[in-house]
């Protein structure tokens, strides 16, 4: 990734942070995509606390997050909140374009039951 590609999406990042906030109610769903994984984490903004989180270098057996993998973790994520009673989320695709994994993930995490 050229050095251009990545200030543009930390430039985009800042703007959509100073936008949305999580709360204890409705938290943050922050994503996070690497070469070989993506992960998720349910934030509480006011407190700057990590209240969930998943994964898919936790998955047993996965190498490479596709977009099935992505819809798993999107999946156990939503689990998660939902055990801890927490229903609606902001979503923050950290400055990622909408489609493939990050699509995936969200599509995972409603399929669960969290509403964004």
């Amino acid at each position: 990734m050229s050095v251009n590609k990545v200030s543009r999406r930390l430039r985009i990042k800042r703007s959509i942070r100073n936008k949305i906030s999580g709360t204890s109610a409705r938290p943050r769903l922050s994503v996070f995509r690497s070469n070989k994984a993506i992960y998720a984490q349910l934030i509480d903004d006011t407190t700057g606390k990590t209240l969930a989180a998943a994964s898919s270098a936790k998955l047993d057996g996965v190498t490479n997050a596709n977009i099935s993998v992505s819809n798993q973790v999107g999946k156990e994520i939503g689990a998660k909140a939902l055990e801890m009673g927490i229903s609606q989320v902001v979503f923050d695709r950290s400055g990622y374009l909408y489609h493939g994994n990050v699509k995936s993930l969200a599509e995972g995490a409603r399929e669960a039951g969290l509403k964004f």
